[in-house]
């Protein structure tokens, strides 16, 4: 599997005179883990190859171009895209995106029959087998209903948490992989922000330590999800923490960065 960073912020806006994005994931050329506003990057072609659409949670950051993927390229391709979510995350975004005030439902045109779109139910722990490659969602502990993603191609596998705060679970299934190589994980906010991290559901990088000692597979850490005017801190802060606390190779996740396996 080949796994390309389309965004990977916390917001949008620049550093350094680069345009940042946020969360989207290209999965070889047919799937999307989220659609934030890195997916606006694809060209029509790329964007008309993807079949499948894995959503972590309703927020706008991971859904933003969901509706305009559907609006550009629905009537150039021959099938349904799918957007696989767990029924929570469903119904929020029938309720709030797709509603005919925000934007049309497009699981109901051009005809109910053969609609742009479709919703697959997913469930924590159930795998989606798409040409021998699995995608299974995992626990997550956010301030609406999350899950992160499993990616196996059956030889290594990359984990992503989506958004979460602290969550036991999702150390417990990870332990278990015996494939895994790589791990993206969250830090929206730097320590000094450890409250409010922990009210609306985020990590910072001292949480973030205290979750990886209890990861017992030794794996590449990635960390994605900082805020845009934080990320210095929070690369500093990671940088210390590392150097002094760790066992694993943290890094922060920056776009375009590939990952095969």
């Amino acid at each position: 599997m080949k796994v390309r960073v389309l965004g990977c912020s916390g917001g949008i806006g620049g550093i350094g005179g680069n345009s940042l994005r946020t969360t989207c994931l290209a999965v070889d050329d047919d799937i999307l883990i989220d659609a934030g506003t890195g997916a606006g990057d694809l060209s029509l072609e790329e964007l008309t190859r993807i079949d499948h659409v894995f959503i972590t949670h309703s927020h706008l950051d991971h859904i933003a171009c969901l509706p305009f993927i559907l609006d550009s390229v629905g009537d150039m391709r021959t099938k349904p895209l799918i957007m696989h979510a767990t029924l929570e995350t469903q119904e929020i975004i029938r309720a709030h995106i797709f509603n005919w005030k925000i934007w049309p439902d497009f699981s109901q045109i051009p005809t109910p029959e053969k609609p742009f779109l479709r919703f697959k139910t997913i469930s924590v722990g159930i795998p989606t087998i798409l040409d021998g490659r699995s995608i299974t969602a995992l626990p997550a502990n956010h301030t609406v209903p999350a899950v992160g993603y499993l990616l196996d191609s059956g030889s290594g596998s990359l984990a992503f948490s989506g958004d979460t705060c602290a969550c036991d679970d999702l150390w417990e299934v990870l332990n278990v992989v015996n494939n895994l190589r790589y791990l993206i994980i969250e830090a929206a906010f730097p320590n000094d922000e450890r409250a409010l991290a922990l009210l609306s559901k985020h990590m910072c990088p001292s949480l973030l330590m205290e979750g990886l000692t209890k990861l017992r597979r030794r794996t590449e850490v990635h960390v994605t999800h900082a805020k845009p005017g934080l990320f210095t801190r929070i690369e500093q802060e990671i940088r210390e923490s590392t150097n002094s606390a760790s066992h694993h190779r943290v890094s922060m996740l920056e776009q375009n960065y590939v990952f095969e396996f």
